[in-house]
């Protein structure tokens, strides 16, 4: 079972018992204990995973903490834990006061259904006052859960985790601006648009009789773009899987009806090279293929069809990348150059670890 089936798995369970758990120490029981063993500790390995453990704060000796769990003898992620109907709010001081005298670098604060994960992007050795990553088992995203993985013990690194808070911290809070600004847009948000589409003085007047227009524009567009999405994806769909048909049937050369082969060129190759060094941290190169088709230049994990990594359209008048899902569902975008490919390197690094 892999890591999204063992999470999914742990929803399901919390939903059908959180009714018939009473106590704290039976929500760490039934949804911690079996949270952290899905991070891959093993938690009756003391040298691993230590209940409470001990964090003296000043003259007061002896404070504990729920877990702690270890590598090479260090602590790396202090939990505090709570009964799964309190609120955490109230609690995330005490984590902090653990977090400024503890060596660990990361900190979880949990009920068994809300999980925060906090660290020091702010200031060294003081915990953020607001998690990186928190979400509701309940109703854990996709997305959430390839964060989550970051933690499991197979590819824990500390530096590439805190790395990836900082991110995650500015892009949640953009998003709740951004969330914000389109429920109920401030002034200075709806005035952007009116000086763009609007010649004369920008009044109070004008401003209420924008808002609501700046408002439903935005949702109109957002919907929009949701549909012309899902049209996309359906027709990308149908071409892969008319493509992954012929590739399990055609092993000769490619040709076009005038019999004309295809020809690989040194711009996909170069291409080629490129995603091969972005995947080299994480996979053998030996392991990345490539097998070239007249309408793209797909790359391949173990030169399985079952297995891509991305498709390249490059001999075309625009140039595009196509990264793929856990579904194996193609998002094509379009790139200026081979150079645009570096940034993608985090969906293509995913793309791997799904077959890992």
């Amino acid at each position: 079972m892999d890591f999204k089936d063992q999470i999914k798995q742990l929803s399901e369970r919390v939903l059908k018992l959180k009714n018939n758990i009473h106590t704290e120490e039976a929500t760490k029981n039934a949804f911690i204990m079996p949270f952290i063993q899905s991070l891959g500790y093993d938690v009756f390995n003391p040298l691993e995973v230590v209940p409470e453990f001990i964090c003296d704060i000043g003259i007061k000796k002896g404070e504990k903490i729920d877990y702690a769990i270890f590598r090479d003898d260090t602590p790396i992620i202090l939990i505090e834990c709570k009964h799964w109907k309190q609120k955490l709010d109230i609690h995330d001081g005490q984590l902090l006061r653990y977090f400024h005298v503890s060596k660990a670098k990361f900190a979880l604060l949990t009920n068994g259904i809300i999980y925060r994960f906090y660290t020091d992007l702010i200031e060294p050795n003081k915990m953020d006052e607001k998690p990186f990553l928190d979400f509701n088992i309940e109703d854990i995203k996709d997305g959430q859960i390839e964060r989550l993985k970051e933690f499991h013990k197979t590819y824990f690194n500390p530096e590439s985790v805190f790395q990836s808070a900082s991110e995650l911290k500015y892009t949640n809070e953009l998003r709740h601006l951004i969330q914000g600004e389109f429920q109920e847009p401030k002034d200075d948000f709806v005035k952007y648009f009116v000086k763009q589409v609007y010649t004369s003085a920008v009044t109070a007047k004008t401003l209420e009789y924008f808002r609501p227009l700046v408002k439903r524009t935005l949702n109109n567009y957002i919907s929009d773009s949701i549909s012309d999405r899902l049209k996309s994806a359906i027709t990308i769909e149908e071409q892969v899987q008319r493509e992954d048909v012929i590739e399990e049937v055609v092993v000769a050369p490619i040709a076009t009806s005038a019999g004309k082969e295809v020809e690989t060129t040194a711009e996909e190759l170069e291409a080629f090279y490129i995603v091969r060094s972005i995947l080299r941290p994480v996979i053998e190169s030996k392991r990345i293929v490539h097998r070239d088709a007249l309408s793209y230049f797909a790359i391949f994990l173990d030169d399985n069809n079952r297995k891509p990594i991305c498709r390249l359209y490059l001999n075309s008048g625009k140039k595009y990348i196509g990264t793929f899902d856990t579904e194996k569902k193609e998002a094509k975008s379009e790139i200026a150059t081979i150079d645009d490919i570096y940034s993608f390197s985090e969906q293509l690094i995913k793309g791997v670890n799904y077959y890992q």
